[in-house]
C-alpha cells in the first residue's frame, strides 16, 4: 500500500517544553491508522503539530510532498482535514451554515450540493435539523456535525481527534460504522485518535502506540491486538 501519509522524525513543542520525541508512523493510501495512548502521551499533540497549530519539526510528507513548513491553512488546503477534540463546531451558527462552512474554498457548486446529500444520507439526524441552531444539537449530533463539515472539503486525509468522547454507546457505534463505511467506500485516508482502543483497532488497519511522547510500538492492528501488554493495559483482558 503506498502511503498518503509519511512522518518521520516528529518533535512537537508547547513553547519550551518538548512534547513529541522522534516519533515515526505513516497513514496508507485509503487506509485507516491510530493513535493509541494513556491520557497526556501526546496524541493529541500529534494531530496538532500535523496541522501546524504548534511548533514542530521533522520529516512530514503528505503524497511525497513535504508540508512540515507549511501553515494550518496551507495544510488544509492541500487536503487535510482535521477534527479536533471538542468537535469545533459553531455553536450560534445553524447546521447548515456550519456545512456551507467546510466547503467555502470550494467552486464545484454541482458537486458541493450532491456533496451535501451524501452527508445527510450518511447522517439523516442532521437534515431533520438543517435549520436548527448547532448549539442545540446533542453531543453525538454535534460530532457527526462536525465530520460531515470536514468532508465538505473532499479531504485526501481525515484527522479525528477522540471522536468517542462523551458520547453514548450507541451513539459511538453509529458514528463509527459510519466512518468504515466513508473509508470503504470513498477511499478516504483516516489518521484517527481514540481512548477506545478496541474501537479504533476494529476501524483501523494500522496502529501506533504512544508514551510518554515517543512510539512505544507500531505495526498491524491484529499485531497490536494480540499483544499481550496492550491487551493488559488498552483492552482490558
Amino acid at each position: 500500500m503506498s502511503r498518503i501519509l509519511e512522518v518521520r522524525g516528529l518533535r512537537a513543542f508547547y513553547g519550551p517544553i518538548q512534547a513529541l520525541f522522534d516519533l515515526d508512523f505513516h497513514v496508507g493510501e485509503g487506509g485507516v491508522s491510530a493513535l493509541l495512548g494513556a491520557n497526556g502521551a501526546g496524541k493529541t499533540t500529534t494531530l496538532r503539530a500535523l496541522s501546524g497549530l504548534i511548533r514542530r519539526q521533522g520529516d512530514i510528507r503528505l503524497s511525497g510532498k513535504p508540508i512540515g513548513a507549511l501553515s494550518t491553512e496551507a495544510i488544509a488546503r492541500l487536503g487535510v482535514a482535521h477534527v479536533p477534540d471538542g468537535r469545533g463546531t459553531f455553536t450560534d451558527l445553524t447546521v447548515e451554515e456550519n456545512l456551507r462552512l467546510g466547503a467555502y474554498v470550494r467552486s464545484d457548486r454541482n458537486a458541493v450540493r450532491r456533496d451535501f446529500d451524501r452527508m445527510f444520507d450518511y447522517f439523516p439526524r442532521l437534515a431533520e435539523r438543517r435549520r436548527q441552531q448547532a448549539g442545540t444539537l446533542s453531543g453525538g449530533e454535534q460530532q457527526m456535525l462536525a465530520i460531515s463539515r470536514a468532508l465538505l472539503m473532499r479531504p485526501a486525509l481525515l484527522m479525528l481527534d477522540e471522536p468517542s468522547f462523551g458520547l453514548a454507546p450507541m451513539v459511538v457505534a453509529e458514528i463509527f460504522r459510519i466512518l468504515a463505511a466513508i473509508n470503504r467506500d470513498e477511499g478516504v485516508s483516516m489518521l484517527i485518535v481514540e481512548q477506545n482502543a478496541s474501537l479504533a483497532l476494529d476501524l483501523a488497519d494500522h496502529a501506533v502506540l504512544i508514551e510518554t511522547g515517543r512510539a512505544a510500538m507500531s505495526g498491524p492492528s491484529q499485531t497490536l491486538r494480540t499483544d499481550d501488554a496492550v491487551r493488559r493495559a488498552y483492552l482490558g483482558y
